[in-house]
């Protein structure tokens, strides 16, 4: 018995030791990074990024603050032995030149589980000399920023990302995701600079964050599912969306909530979009507890999806149903404040509004709804008046 009682003491002993011990810091400075600004250190990066990832001690790769250091085209590979932190306290600058054809990430993580991007530093994409580049027609393939591809159990928080050539962060085949407290910016005109992009993933939710740029703050793409983004603000940009979808995969997308958000002049506030033709299904969403600001089209389902213009009229669509938009105020900056857009052929179903009151800006006439085979109800008060099609 005694023996025993030693034996749990020293494992208790051990337990305690181990609780209190310290995650091991690998700092980019030690690998040589100059953090000038000026010299490339993305050799010093991955140098770290490879101690820390084979580091079993769930290590800490330190991107120190007061410093700025640049960054040309860096993939950090997983699988890691253990939980691994990012701590991003200094400023990533991407080259300020054209330093690639072809599609590309400034940063990915790529096949990295249980991962943390933490800090109060920030990743600047010096995305001007790309938009140039694209409006002369110039540059068909611009760099995403920030891109996580095959993560599972990821966090992303507090960081600051701006001026992305093209999206700002992506998740792709994504799993368990918490995005919080991340702030986005970029010129309104600045060309599809969306703030987060999600596809293939699931299980993700986005929090506290404030995105201004020229797109989507949020886009959600086919082959995901429950998605959800609250307590965050969205303005400049085309506000969060579903979509597009059926252009030329099926779509498939459900159980997506957007709630607790503001928008502030932004070209939509909610929208559901998909191309004609297209095949697959998006249902089951909730829009609730939204703010909108002189948006110009608050709430909108568009099945007719063409943003060249002149898209040849197509059979068939993505099937879009059972979609709830509830306790959303607010003004547009168009007098047709609700757009519900259905395809003849596939029509909208489940479609619920409730607490709604949407009005015109500075404008006594009151705000208008279009409804195109779109099926549904309404409950309490509805500005604009809805009329759902009577008739399957």
């Amino acid at each position: 018995m005694a023996a025993m009682t030693r034996a749990l003491l020293l494992l208790f002993a051990l337990a305690i030791r181990s609780a209190g011990g310290q995650q091991r810091v690998h700092n980019v400075i030690d690998f040589h990074a100059a953090g000038d600004g000026k010299t490339d250190d993305a050799q010093a990066f991955l140098g770290t990024w490879q101690a820390a990832c084979s580091d079993a001690g769930e290590p800490v790769m330190a991107v120190p603050g007061g410093r700025a250091f640049l960054l040309s085209q860096v993939s950090f590979q997983g699988p890691c032995k253990s939980p691994i932190t990012v701590k991003l306290d200094g400023n990533i600058v991407a080259p300020n030149h054209i330093w690639t054809k072809e599609a590309a990430n400034l940063l990915t993580f790529l096949g990295v589980d249980h991962l943390t991007l933490d800090g109060n530093g920030g990743i600047d994409g010096q995305g001007a000399i790309w938009w140039d580049c694209y409006n002369r027609k110039k540059c068909h393939a611009r760099p995403i920023l920030l891109g996580f591809a095959r993560c599972n159990n990821l966090t992303v928080r507090r960081i600051h990302l701006k001026d992305s050539a093209d999206k700002h962060m992506t998740l792709f085949q994504c799993s368990q995701v918490n995005v919080d407290s991340v702030s986005v910016t970029a010129p309104a005109d600045s060309p599809n600079t969306d703030g987060i992009t999600v596809a293939l993933s699931n299980n993700t939710y986005i929090s506290n964050t404030s995105i201004q740029t020229g797109d989507d703050c949020v886009s959600v793409l086919s082959y995901t599912k429950n998605i959800t983004v609250t307590q965050s603000r969205c303005g400049p940009g085309h506000g969060i969306s579903v979509g597009s979808l059926g252009r030329s995969e099926t779509a498939m997308v459900e159980q997506i909530t957007v709630s607790n958000c503001s928008f502030i002049g932004t070209m939509t506030g909610v929208r559901i979009k998909s191309w004609q033709g297209g095949k697959g299904y998006a249902k089951g969403f909730l829009f609730q507890s939204l703010n909108m600001t002189e948006v110009q089209y608050p709430i909108v389902i568009d099945q007719f999806y063409c943003p060249q213009g002149n898209c040849p009229i197509k059979h068939g669509g993505v099937a879009i149903s059972d979609a709830r938009f509830i306790d959303i105020q607010g003004t547009s900056s168009e007098q047709e404040a609700i757009r519900l857009l259905c395809s003849q052929s596939v029509h909208c179903q489940g479609i619920y509004l409730s607490n709604i009151n949407l009005s015109w800006v500075n404008h006594t006439s009151p705000a208008n709804a279009t409804i195109l085979n779109a099926h549904g109800s309404t409950g309490g008060m509805v500005v604009p008046r809805i009329q759902f099609s009577d008739f399957l």
